[in-house]
């Protein structure tokens, strides 16, 4: 079936093949040219990815990707001339993954598409804290004072971190695979702060540094933003936790976020 859509948006399309294409748990990606022009074709296999590419439609290519088409949950978009941020220093990739939030907060026109609330996206924390408890459950409790307390509210890209940012050559650097999210700006710095890598995340002092730096080229609250990433961190945790995963890490993150917000 899902051949069938390929060729038929090919057809549609006027598409190329263009390398092997790539099948993960949310979309299969297939390599193509259009006309000149390289190119990706994604293909949702969840309302989320969908979600996420009628968000990169809206966005018109400013921070984003640029959407060549959009049909149902089929996707064509520019394809990136080069790699992600993954391998940069934090250095050059952090004020990069900045501009890029500050791109997309701007960008769009009229009314957006629907998207997902953080109070609805933060929903696997509340039943896992109780669980849990410790640390998890301090974390959920400043979640929770943070969604009650509603500041700075706008389109949100949710998982803008190193991996999820292009290097589109003349085009600069532009993010893909949006979770499209609605709320506070602090929260869109959150997955920064976990990637591109455990080993880095939890490097010493990167935590307390890069929150100085992303608050004062974000122009927000270090002690919000760290509360923030005590949130996100405590989310991830209780999404490995009902994967039956061990969330080592993420717990890590968040006693640190929360020992530089008491520091």
């Amino acid at each position: 079936m899902e051949r069938d859509t390929i060729v038929h948006l090919c057809g549609r399309w006027a598409l190329l093949a263009d390398g092997p294409q790539v099948a993960t748990a949310s979309s299969t990606l297939v390599p193509v040219r259009c006309g000149a022009r390289r190119a990706m074709l994604k293909l949702a296999h969840s309302l989320e990815e969908a979600r996420g590419g009628k968000l990169m439609q809206w966005w018109g290519g400013d921070g984003a990707a640029p959407v060549l088409a959009r049909h149902g949950s089929a996707l064509l978009l520019v394809r990136a001339d080069g790699g992600s941020l993954a391998a940069f220093c934090d250095d050059l990739a952090t004020p990069i993954l900045v501009r890029v939030a500050a791109r997309l907060a701007r960008a769009g026109g009229g009314r957006p598409p629907r998207l997902v609330p953080l109070r609805r996206w933060f929903r696997a924390l509340w039943p896992a804290a109780r669980r849990h408890g410790g640390v998890l459950a301090e974390a959920a409790a400043i979640a929770m004072a943070l969604l009650d307390d509603r500041r700075d509210e706008g389109v949100l890209h949710g998982d803008l971190h190193h991996g999820n940012v292009l290097d589109f050559g003349p085009d600069g650097w532009l993010a893909i695979d949006p979770k499209g999210l609605w709320g506070e700006r602090g929260f869109e710095f959150v997955a920064l702060f976990r990637n591109p890598d455990a080993a880095r995340a939890l490097a010493a002092g990167r935590l307390e540094h890069e929150a100085t730096r992303v608050a004062e080229l974000a122009g927000l609250e270090r002690g919000r933003l760290l509360a923030w990433i005590a949130a996100g961190a405590a989310l991830a945790a209780a999404w490995t936790l009902s994967d039956g995963g061990t969330p080592d890490a993420d717990l890590a993150l968040i006693r640190r976020a929360l020992a530089a917000r008491g520091s």
